[in-house]
This record gives C-alpha cells, sequence and structure tokens, in this order.
C-alpha cells in the first residue's frame, strides 16, 4: 500500500496500480482518460470527452448511483470538493473504496498542480506534454481590457464570485469579473442588481454554454445593450487537456476582432 494523500489531506489506500477507476468529474475523466487511456470503469452522464470514451455511466456528479459504483467494484474513485457532495465520498470509503477528491481550484496553476500530483502519484506516470504545455500558455496574465458580468444559470441568476476557476481564467485572458470580491463564490444576485452593474463598473457580459446552455437568443435579452460574448462552457470551466486549446479559442471569442 502507497502512502497517498488527497488534496483535502485525506489518506488514500490504494493498493497496487488504480486500473479500475470511477470519475465523478467530467473534468477528471478527460484528463485520466487522454494521460492514462484504458482504466475508466465508471464516468457520469456528463463526461463527454474524449469522444471516444467507453465505460459504464453511474448517473450525475451530484447525485451519482452509489450503488452502482460499488458493483463495478472500482481500485479508486475521483471525486471533487465542490462537484460531489460529501455523504457520497463517506459512503464510498465506508465501503472500503479509496476515494482521491480534488480541491476546487480557485486558479488555472492550482488545478494544474493538483492534476500534476493525481497523474504522477496515483498513475505513477510521467507528467503529460499537454500539462506542460497548458502552464506555458496561462502563466502570463494579460492587462485588463473589460470588466464583466459572467453569469453561469439563471432561474435563479447565479454569477462567478470570489475564488472561482472561471474567474481566473477570464481574469488570466484581461477581463476582471466584477463580483471577484464578493463573500460568496457563486452569489445569487437579483436581476436588477446585476442590470446595475453596467451602469457603473461592467463593460462586458460573458454567457457561457454550460452548465446553464446561454444563446443568443437565452440571456442577453435579459441585459438591453449590454455588450456580450458566448463563450464555450468547457474552455472556461474543465480544468484538463481542453486548457490547451481553450486559450486562443476563448481569446477569440472574447475579441473576434483580436485587437
Amino acid at each position: 500500500m502507497r502512502d497517498l494523500f488527497d488534496d483535502l489531506g485525506e489518506a488514500v489506500p490504494l493498493t497496487g496500480s488504480a486500473a479500475r477507476v470511477v470519475s465523478l468529474v467530467p473534468s477528471l475523466t478527460e484528463a485520466v482518460e487522454v494521460s492514462a487511456p484504458g482504466r475508466l470503469a465508471g464516468i457520469t452522464d456528463y463526461c463527454t470527452h474524449p469522444s471516444t470514451l467507453d465505460a459504464e455511466r453511474v448517473g450525475g456528479s451530484k447525485y451519482p448511483k452509489i450503488d452502482r459504483v460499488l458493483e463495478l467494484a472500482p481500485d479508486l474513485v475521483l471525486a471533487n470538493s465542490e462537484e460531489n457532495r460529501q455523504e457520497d465520498v463517506e459512503r464510498l470509503r465506508a465501503n472500503g473504496i479509496p476515494v482521491w477528491v480534488m480541491a476546487a481550484p480557485a486558479t488555472v496553476p492550482a488545478a494544474l498542480a493538483s492534476l500534476r500530483r493525481l497523474l504522477t502519484q496515483v498513475y505513477d506516470i510521467e507528467e503529460p506534454e499537454w500539462l506542460v504545455t497548458a502552464e506555458d500558455l496561462w502563466r502570463e496574465t494579460l492587462p485588463v481590457r473589460a470588466h464583466a458580468v459572467i453569469p453561469v444559470w439563471r432561474k435563479p441568476w447565479v454569477v462567478l464570485g470570489r475564488e472561482t476557476f472561471g474567474g481566473d481564467v477570464l481574469k488570466r485572458l484581461g477581463v476582471a469579473n466584477v463580483y471577484a470580491g464578493h463573500a460568496e463564490r457563486y452569489p445569487r444576485p437579483k436581476l436588477d442588481e446585476l442590470r446595475a452593474k453596467f451602469d457603473s463598473d461592467a463593460d462586458l457580459l460573458v454567457l457561457p454554454d454550460e452548465p446553464y446552455e446561454f444563446t443568443a437568443e437565452d440571456g442577453p435579452e435579459a441585459f438591453p445593450g449590454a455588450p456580450f460574448v458566448l463563450v464555450n462552457g468547457r474552455y472556461l470551466t474543465w480544468y484538463g487537456p481542453s486548457l490547451v486549446e481553450a486559450h486562443a479559442a476563448l481569446l477569440t471569442a472574447l475579441d473576434p476582432s483580436g485587437s
């Protein structure tokens, strides 16, 4: 048995290699399958990348089918402190299943450092090329050129607040989050408050297509006259191999003119 500890300092009593893994986090699913293919026995319904995934579906991230996970008899389960429920993690551990919990990253470097630990310690592989490339791409923080409101849900409206991965992604691309100083990570301001931001602090509305699927017809109409951009939600919120292509893709989406 190796002495492994997850991001929260909890012991991960892994014996041997992690040959049968259940991932309850779409970002981790992609990172593992790209870096150490063929080890995933179970994944969530929302695990969509890479397109070659071939593993048992075990429900959603928030409400996975724990009985099905146990039936798969995994060597390891991958979870996230924000995306998964503590009671599910505790039930898996109570049934003798090692669980590696990744802390919800507040920055791109924090996410990549966590992924490096997971891949090199749990899977005992060399750091993948995509991870090194992503670190190089995202190291620099561009000068601020816009101040944005970034909704991730409506009915009710939910926006990115303090210390979020998506907020740091945008910050590094020169887009400041006007709710970055809020006490909550995901504030739920009223629509009137959000609209008022465009009379004072904000000059851009950033609308991702996940977790809520904002479109040109669903979202901008709530903010008459506010400049807006539609962005790929995976590029904004997923940590893993997608960060390599996300840098250029988000820059283009945020400023199609390239200025």
